[in-house]
């Protein structure tokens, strides 16, 4: 044995493995060594500290916020949280000077009065270490997401974060034990959850609408294929960077949504995963030509990109499947796909809008408003009409933000909690593993540690809270 194979070898006594009957009885290369830790990595057994799930942390009148990162995403936020009451933005923080400074602009004339952080990378620790700040509002790049939103729940804050809110297994673990060991919540910011028809089937499919649910999908379809070499668009050419990863690097605008039908981490669990990528026919050619007209894009010649079409099929511990889609490359209509299955009925969103079934045939536009007008959920009935003149995605974000801040004031439990944000999160490196290895299978961790048999599903009834008022 060589010194590299054995220095491999040895290392593995880092997982506790060597002694156990675990460990390789031969010298392993590079790729069997890191197949063998991605695993052990996915199937460590974890001792639950305090179950979050259901947790309702103390409450909080006014809801004291600081946000990271002010591009798309967090551009948007500030500027629907100017609608809701008892809220006070605190801190606005952002690497680049001029995107913290146009972002102050858009409180001129309200009631907050944030401060400005920026000039630096470690300029976001600062306001997670104020005092002063209940609420960490994070809209960073996807690396960055793990790393801010532990910090910050080390330093006593409530965590809402962009997706995904990790991309490596070990982050998603740092997460989960990070925020039983706080009592702090970390919500991933999961705005698809909120959006109109997808409220509609959750609260369908509570009610036994479509029976026993079988099988469900959901997808990210979005050309957004030209941003990616736009210097403009995303600082530092980072969603780039990200495609050089092979997988479902997006999974959870389509999961999310399905995952809360099939109540998994609460009543059921995601057990094991297969994925699938076609090959990259457009990011790779596209960068070779981008390299030679701008020397920006030479670090990216010659390299590996996603492919087109990710295809991953997941089934659960009670024997339900999902199949979750990712292509951002290709030139195709946008889709989510979100499809429900069960014994008695079906929903499907895209690329029809809405809809609903019980036989071989969709409801009439007629039958369907019928339906849609019985099973309006609570929070669409109170603030729908709103959300959709604030906007934010025709209004979903509007949505989550209110209920975000409402449960907060009301000393609720989360609709996302930090083991959907990782369990949905965790779904892209997996893949990245799976589609690596000829599809193979791999487990899904179970974050919950066992209590997923007996959470609760999420609360959609608003008998408690909905009392966050805002302003028209």
């Amino acid at each position: 044995m060589d010194k590299r194979k054995f220095l491999k070898l040895t290392g593995l006594g880092s997982f506790g493995l060597i002694g156990t009957g675990l460990e390789p009885s031969y010298a392993l290369d590079q790729k069997e060594y890191d197949d063998f830790k991605m695993r052990q990595t996915a199937s460590k057994p974890h001792k639950q500290k305090f179950n979050m799930s259901g947790y309702a942390a103390p409450k909080i009148d006014t809801v004291r916020i600081g946000y990271i990162g002010l591009g798309n995403r967090g551009g948007g936020a500030i500027q629907r949280i100017v609608f809701l009451e008892n809220v006070e933005v605190k801190a606005l923080c952002d690497i680049r000077p001029e995107k913290a400074v146009n972002a102050k602009k858009k409180f001129e004339g309200t009631s907050h009065n944030p401060t400005v952080y920026s000039g630096s990378e470690d300029a976001w620790k600062k306001v997670c270490e104020r005092d002063d700040i209940d609420l960490i509002y994070i809209c960073t790049p996807w690396n960055l997401h793990a790393k801010m939103a532990t910090y910050a729940m080390e330093h006593g804050k409530h965590v809402a974060c962009e997706i995904p809110i990790a991309i490596t297994v070990d982050d998603c673990w740092k997460l989960v034990e990070t925020s039983e060991h706080t009592k702090k919540h970390c919500m991933m910011l999961e705005n698809c959850c909120y959006d109109f028809f997808e409220l509609l089937t959750l609260n369908m499919a509570r009610q036994g609408f479509f029976g026993e649910i079988v099988h469900v999908e959901g997808a990210y379809i979005h050309d957004i294929y030209n941003s990616f070499f736009d210097k403009n668009t995303r600082y530092n050419l980072w969603r780039l960077r990200e495609n050089e990863r092979n997988g479902n690097l997006y999974p959870t605008h389509g999961l999310g949504p399905v995952a809360q039908v099939l109540d998994i981490n609460r009543g059921d669990k995601m057990d094991y995963l297969v994925s699938m990528a076609s090959n990259d026919f457009m990011l790779a050619d596209r960068a070779h030509k981008m390299a030679v007209e701008d020397p920006d894009f030479k670090e990216f010649a010659g390299k590996s990109f996603r492919g087109n079409m990710n295809t991953t099929t997941i089934r659960t511990q009670k024997g339900k499947t999902i199949m979750i889609q990712h292509d951002v490359s290709s030139p195709r209509p946008y889709s989510r796909i979100h499809l429900i299955s069960g014994t008695k009925g079906a929903a499907q969103k895209y690329p029809l809008p809405g809809r609903i079934s019980q036989g071989h045939e969709w409801f009439t536009e007629e039958e369907y408003k019928v339906l849609e007008k019985k099973y309006e959920p609570e929070i669409v009935k109170r603030i729908g009409e709103l959300a959709q003149k604030v906007g934010g995605h025709g209004g979903m974000d509007f949505l989550m933000d209110w209920r975000l801040i409402d449960c907060l004031r009301n000393g609720l439990a989360l609709d996302q909690d930090v083991y959907d944000a990782a369990s949905w999160s965790v779904i892209s490196p997996l893949t990245e593993w799976s589609v690596a290895n000829r599809s193979a299978p791999i487990d899904i961790p179970d974050f919950t540690s066992g209590s997923w048999k007996t959470n609760k599903p999420v609360d959609i009834s608003l008998v408690t809270g909905g009392d966050t008022k805002v302003k028209s």
